[in-house]
């Protein structure tokens, strides 16, 4: 069985939306450790939630 295509649309519920945009960010942050890690390049990884914080993520060699 193959996965479930989803349709791309804004999260309607608030709590929701929050949670995937927290489970995406840790997501996002451990591609770019690992693409850092695995290549050994520079990443920099700004993030700006819908809140206006700011998440980042920056990995010199």
């Amino acid at each position: 069985m193959g996965r479930v295509k989803r349709e791309i649309k804004k999260i309607e519920n608030v709590t929701s939306r929050q949670i995937t945009f927290s489970k995406r960010r840790r997501g996002l942050v451990k591609k770019a450790h690992e693409l850092s890690v695995l290549c050994d390049v520079d990443v920099a990884l700004i993030i700006f939630s819908p809140t206006g914080r700011v998440s980042q993520f920056s990995n010199k060699r």
